[in-house]
């Protein structure tokens, strides 16, 4: 189960998952209600989050990047959740990542000091802006993107008129398929502009996002991705020769897809240099899910790309879906057809639909014949499920489902309840997705 410090907030029924009539509810006192998404009281749709699954997967990864040799900031656009973001600084996460001004904000507004501001901020608007952020935070551990002299530019006019703010470290981002730059002439005149600009900006490393890296078939985009993890490589040598040996610097990659791909091409480099870190920023792994990771975990075990002790083992088999949505039946209107009470407003999509686990009747769980039952169509707030003549599904029974991609799936909802391994809520966790 998750530990450590909580944010106090009011829960009432405005919020998805809380029973009608519940006001000014304590959200330390969550765990004492017994409540349950199957139970017929919780309003529903409603996401959970399984606290021991979570956990498990938090442990799993840090172990696995601690006998890598790397250092995590796990990035905490999945669930913009704090408290989540907070337990995994205090199991031995080397910071947070944050994908814009708000969200470090956030962040920042919550202790969480060490980030990583993983995108560009613009141009002098942005720049701006993240001059007011540090101003009001100067203590802030902060590291940005920067991919084109321009935005170095708009960062230094912003910097070289107020003395009073700290210098700024600045990460040259490569990339393809996404921001970053694509060359290594590129990269040279981003550094130059950096090292150019008196010490207010520093050059502290470079970094790269590898997931957006992907081409029509397998062989290209393992191409793509090592052309672009050996342009990171080669950056980084050459910023290493700029700055001298005594100058800490950061290389930053990895998604939660081809981390073992980082891990492979990068660690070698960094781990030979006395003064650098390799630091992923994998986020949505500590959630997994019933589809697109899944997927992505089993191609990890067919690049053999997952090890523990120096023992090959299986990602796949190993993280743990943590996410569950939960729908009542709303309908059965004609055979082969049910209709939930989920949909688009409601649950990611846009890599799979939800995948169906388990049925409750009355708060109690019940078989559901094979093969299940599929999710075939989402409306608005509606889901379709295919049904075979076997299948034994009544209006009111609530639905389990896995869901595909945590990051649009988590965005929907104001606050995470947290469930013990009976899926009994022990825990709320506000989100600020804005």
């Amino acid at each position: 189960m998750l530990t450590g410090a909580r944010e106090k907030f009011t829960l009432d029924d405005r919020i998805r998952g809380v029973p009608p009539g519940v006001s000014d509810l304590d959200s330390s006192l969550v765990g004492s209600k017994g409540w349950h998404p199957a139970d017929g009281n919780m309003s529903l749709p409603v996401l959970t989050l399984n606290e021991t699954a979570f956990a498990g997967n938090r442990d799993l990864f840090l172990r696995y990047a601690r006998q890598a040799g790397v250092d995590i900031a796990p990035h905490a656009k999945t669930p913009m959740s704090p408290d989540l973001a907070r337990s995994l600084v205090e199991a031995g996460a080397w910071g947070t990542t944050v994908a814009d001004i708000r969200q470090a904000s956030v962040m920042l507004r919550a202790g969480l000091t060490r980030l990583i501001l993983a995108n560009e901020v613009g141009g002098i608007g942005g720049a701006g802006r993240l001059a007011m952020l540090v101003a009001a935070n100067p203590l802030a551990d902060l590291h940005v993107f920067a991919d084109s002299v321009a935005s170095v530019e708009a960062l230094i006019e912003i910097w070289r008129a107020n003395d009073a703010l700290p210098p700024l470290r600045v990460l040259v981002e490569t990339g393809a398929g996404r921001g970053g730059a694509r060359t290594l002439d590129d990269a040279k005149a981003i550094l130059e502009a950096i090292l150019g600009t008196g010490g207010r900006l520093v050059a502290a490393g470079v970094a790269t996002y590898e997931g957006a890296a992907g081409r029509p078939t397998q062989d290209e985009t393992d191409a793509a991705i090592s052309g672009l993890l050996e342009l990171t490589a080669d950056v980084f040598t050459l910023l290493r020769k700029r700055v001298g040996p005594d100058t800490p610097l950061i290389v930053s990659a990895g998604g939660s897809v081809f981390f073992d791909k980082v891990v492979s091409k990068l660690a070698p480099p960094v781990s030979r240099d006395t003064n650098a870190i390799l630091l992923l920023r994998s986020g949505a792994i500590f959630f997994h899910d019933n589809g697109v990771y899944d997927r992505a975990m089993a191609a990890v075990d067919q690049r053999g790309g997952f090890a523990l002790d120096g023992i090959a083992t299986s990602a796949r088999q190993s993280f743990r879906p943590a996410l569950r949505l939960w729908a009542e039946v709303l309908s059965l209107p004609e055979p082969g057809v049910a209709i939930c009470g989920m949909g688009m407003r409601d649950v990611s999509f846009d890599q799979g639909f939800p995948v169906v686990l388990g049925r409750y009747r009355s708060g109690k769980p019940l078989q559901l014949a094979t093969p299940l039952p599929t999710v075939v169509k989402l409306n608005d707030q509606h889901a379709f499920l295919s049904l075979t003549p076997e299948t034994d599904l009544a209006v009111g029974d609530v639905i389990e489902f896995g869901i595909s991609h945590p990051c649009t799936c988590l965005d929907r909802y104001r606050v995470i309840f947290g469930v013990d391994g009976t899926g009994r809520v022990r825990s709320a966790f506000p989100t600020y997705f804005g």
